[in-house]
């Protein structure tokens, strides 16, 4: 039977909180599919339900095909090694036994001698080259990952489900993603948020509070086919509404036209000079009249609202997050910081960074890119004083305000609230929920633990925290912040910090984001010297 995947009337809803998903249905094919959507809409749990680790509260999954799932976030232990994620660890070890002639017969019949040959092979179109026995722990994020998506391609499944694939990639390891779905011929539910994977997609299933829709192409196919549809809705609704506006003043015509004609009717009869029979025919017909009239109305009201409601239901309501920075008064060509010389790491006699001299001036916006373990999260310790220099000094010239990709600036035992009055103290009640409100966290979603928070929740208090304030420092750090946000708050990210006056330094992947916010020059880690590389596209 082919691959496919089929919800119907699926229903789950988490512990005391409201339903995420209800009576919805989707058919899936052997096609590589992004599902996309708003941070808290419930991509992941839907990924869940279909992989089995949640189970419906309503309806049902059915799966034909064996699955494989890369997770957000690859799980390690202190002594998981490559070859966990792969399956192999005692196949492996019975070939080390062979190996050094310690296996009996039995063992040399089970032995897969192209084993690791094809472990080996399979890391490398991930563009991964480590030893099998590496354990995970000494890998960074992105190392795992690549080689989490070597594990999949290894299993050989029917369906490929990935949770943010490109998160915590370098260049590298995001185009060796896109390469690899590119190429996928079977089935694949791509999370991600990431505009160029999703250029590579079959299809696109938007998930909403409304249900899942379909839309067959890529991403850019999926963008013109939704604003069409949201013009016509628009347009439903614009009718809907004259329809209903023109019926209440033609009802209010026709009752003013009604008092009018009763005045003249009650004046003959006090004249006394029209017959009685005559005045009584006229008020019947009158009654007559306008009551069909009325009824008439009431019809014509009634389809109207319907059509309204209609139109409305095709509508997710959702206040945009807004990110609107106030003016830092950095003088152009002032210097933000300055880094002469430098040679440092995180053990001695072993440098990651080596004799690195750097400068930025405001506004400049700077991207810091290299390859997964360039020292990129060196440089970023350097600037901001968690790392000390073995030699060279760093000068740090005006205030500046850092969000990495952990959030750490965030205390996770406290609400998104708190964390934000904890950050600015001298900011009001009224003001802190109105900066707050802008990132989507209205009301009672201000009073959050940070600790329970999605991925994308987390990142959106933190960017709340740093670019929420009245009073923004001139120079900016920001370590991938489009990771986990969805791509409607990306793009107001942008617009935001394409405003900013500040100096700017980003580590990101992100080529469309960096294109957007209008990066002026690029720093290359990873080579003997840092390159500093213009920009494709200028200030």
């Amino acid at each position: 039977m082919s691959a496919s995947i089929v919800l119907h009337d699926l229903a789950w809803a988490p512990p005391g909180g409201s339903p995420l998903f209800s009576d919805l249905n989707l058919a899936l094919g052997p096609e590589r599919t992004g599902l996309v959507g708003r941070n808290g809409v419930g991509k992941t749990t839907l990924l869940h339900l279909i992989d089995g680790r949640l189970t419906p509260q309503g309806g049902s999954v059915t799966v034909h095909g064996r699955v494989a799932v890369l997770r957000q976030t690859v799980q390690v232990d202190a002594h998981e090694t490559v070859a966990d994620l792969f399956d192999a660890r005692d196949a492996l070890a019975l070939l080390a036994r062979a190996e050094a002639g310690e296996a009996d017969a039995d063992d040399l019949n089970r032995a897969d001698w192209t084993l690791e040959a094809r472990i080996a092979s399979t890391l490398g179109r991930m563009s991964l080259d480590t030893p099998v026995h590496t354990r995970l722990a000494a890998l960074s994020g992105g190392q795992r990952t690549r080689a989490g998506l070597a594990a999949l391609l290894f299993a050989e499944p029917d369906w490929l489900i990935l949770d943010e694939p490109t998160n915590n990639l370098d260049r590298g390891g995001r185009q060796a993603v896109i390469d690899l779905l590119t190429e996928w011929r079977s089935g694949a539910i791509v999370v991600s948020h990431d505009r160029e994977l999703l250029e590579t997609m079959d299809a696109i299933v938007e998930l909403t509070t409304l249900g899942a829709a379909r839309y067959g192409g890529n991403w850019s196919a999926y963008r013109a086919r939704k604003a069409l549809e949201l013009q016509s809705v628009q347009r439903d609704l614009a009718d809907a509404d004259k329809r209903l506006t023109d019926l209440a003043r033609t009802a209010q015509q026709t009752a003013e036209r009604k008092a009018r004609s009763d005045k003249g009717g009650r004046a003959a009869a006090a004249r006394g000079d029209q017959p009685k029979i005559l005045l009584g025919m006229r008020k019947d017909r009158a009654e007559d009249t306008g009551g069909e009239n009325v009824r008439l109305a009431a019809r014509r009201r009634e389809q109207a609202q319907d059509d309204a409601a209609a139109a409305r239901e095709r509508i997710e309501v959702i206040k945009p997050l807004t990110v609107t920075l106030p003016p830092t008064g950095l003088p152009p060509g002032r210097e933000v910081l300055v880094i002469d010389e430098v040679t440092a790491g995180y053990l001695p006699g072993r440098p990651v960074l080596t004799d690195l001299s750097l400068r930025i001036a405001g506004p400049e916006r700077v991207v810091l890119n290299g390859p997964n373990g360039s020292g990129k999260t060196s440089l970023l310790g350097l600037i901001t004083g968690a790392v000390q220099p073995s030699s060279g000094s760093v000068r740090r010239l005006v205030a500046f305000a850092m969000l990495d990709q952990q959030v750490a600036i965030l205390d996770p035992a406290l609400s998104i609230r708190d964390n934000f009055r904890r950050r600015h103290p001298d900011v009001d009640e009224n003001a802190c929920r109105a900066a707050l409100a802008r990132f989507m966290f209205r009301a009672d979603a201000a009073l959050q633990i940070v600790g329970d928070l999605s991925g994308g929740q987390r990142l959106r208090a933190g960017l709340a925290c740093v670019l929420g304030g009245s009073i923004l420092p001139p120079f900016l750090i920001l370590d991938e912040p489009t990771n986990h946000l969805d791509i409607d708050s990306i793009e107001a990210v942008e617009a935001g910090l394409r405003a900013y006056d500040g100096a700017l330094l980003v580590v990101s992947h992100d080529e469309a984001f960096l294109q957007a916010i209008g990066i002026s020059r690029r720093i290359q880690l990873g080579s003997a010297e840092p390159r500093l590389a213009p920009a494709r596209c200028p200030l």
